[in-house]
């Protein structure tokens, strides 16, 4: 038996298909997972994702502990709730995880890491946080909800708090608001708009019937799976790990070079290693399904491997993020079940907002 949700009596009574995430018993669909990828690309709906975990840093020296351990520089929020995306990187460059970081104001942070790389990640925090002044707490008496789709704000926002409700409608995209321990912020893992809603757990319960009463049916890890493979977002594990760095896995972006001086962990090896390979996206033209691991060769160049593959319910076409030789044109062939089948090279995301962005 892995670890509880508050929320897992109320998945199990509505008939929802239990797995292990992370040594956790999940969600992974309640029924049908490609009527809840449909109903977050064209309504709303609502993820439990209490397996996550809440990390608050404060202190003086919870700022530069920060810009030490993170390759992203929380130095760029300036606005009170603004977040980013990081990569929390080894002495080789590898990713120990990726996350999100949120400035709460003055010496307050608050960062929302992988459930599969929690323990790691608390190990590697408290391990490099000697010498700053600053503590790290982990919030085990917070649920955390995602209410994602073109219709979730509208949805959510009569049902928040009345101080967050104004609030949280003008928020910005990768802006949080908060009230007490309620903590609403304008992110997600779908491509498309909603909240992350962060509460104390004794009070998700509750929260999870109101979403359900007002249209916000519950949607599982499957859907979730999808819809962030469609928005061209990656998985810790999947598409990145400790032995592959953040260039390698399109998220040189996230990389904060400027000033110079702010020595970040792994910065150094990111400067020496030598760049081999590159993320792409594919689109299966022939027969099958992209999965994970299945070999890509490209005629010319070399060979690759497909981080992450599934069956697109929006573009009813088998799409995947490969790993592949910088060299890389236009085409490539798939090796499936020992056949190879033609895929042709895209550049993710798949869709976003509900649009399709590629050319099928």
């Amino acid at each position: 038996m892995g670890q509880r949700t508050p929320l897992y009596q109320k998945h199990c009574d509505a008939g929802a298909k239990m797995v292990d995430f992370g040594g956790w018993d999940m969600p992974v669909n309640y029924g049908s997972q490609i009527e809840e990828h449909h109903q977050v690309r064209r309504d709303a709906g609502v993820f439990d994702v209490s397996h996550m975990t809440v990390v608050d840093i404060a202190g003086p020296g919870a700022k530069d502990f920060l810009r030490y351990v993170l390759a992203n520089d929380v130095a760029r929020l300036q606005t009170p709730g603004k977040a980013l995306y990081s990569c929390l990187l080894n002495p080789r460059g590898g990713v120990i995880d990726d996350l999100i970081a949120y400035w709460r104001g003055g010496d307050r942070y608050r960062l929302v890491v992988n459930a599969g790389t929690r323990e790691k990640d608390l190990r590697w925090f408290q391990h490099q946080i000697s010498g700053y002044d600053c503590v790290m707490k982990e919030r085990a008496d917070l649920a955390m909800l995602a209410i994602q789709g073109p219709n979730a704000r509208q949805r959510v926002a009569p049902l928040l708090p009345p101080e967050l409700t104004a609030s949280a409608l003008a928020l910005d995209n990768f802006f949080a608001a908060e009230a007490g321990d309620w903590f609403i912020a304008r992110t997600g893992y779908t491509g498309e708009d909603g909240f992350e809603v962060i509460l104390p757990a004794g009070q998700v319960t509750n929260f999870w019937d109101r979403l359900l009463a007002a249209g916000c049916p519950p949607c599982g890890l499957g859907a979730r799976d999808t819809l962030r493979l469609e928005a061209g977002m990656n998985l810790y594990g999947s598409d990145l790990d400790e032995e592959t760095n953040p260039l390698d896995c399109g998220l040189g972006w996230t990389i904060t070079r400027d000033p110079a001086d702010r020595q970040f962990i792994g910065r150094q090896a990111l400067a020496t290693q030598p760049r081999l390979s590159k993320q792409v996206g594919l689109l299966l033209e022939g027969r099958g399904v992209l999965r994970g691991h299945q070999k890509v060769i490209i005629d010319g160049v070399g060979e690759g491997v497909i981080t992450s593959g599934t069956f697109s319910p929006t573009l009813q076409r088998s799409i995947a993020l490969a790993r592949v030789p910088l060299a890389t044109g236009e085409h490539c062939q798939v090796e499936i079940r020992d056949r190879l089948e033609p895929a042709k090279i895209v550049k993710p995301p798949f869709v976003r907002h509900g649009r399709i962005l590629i050319e099928i």
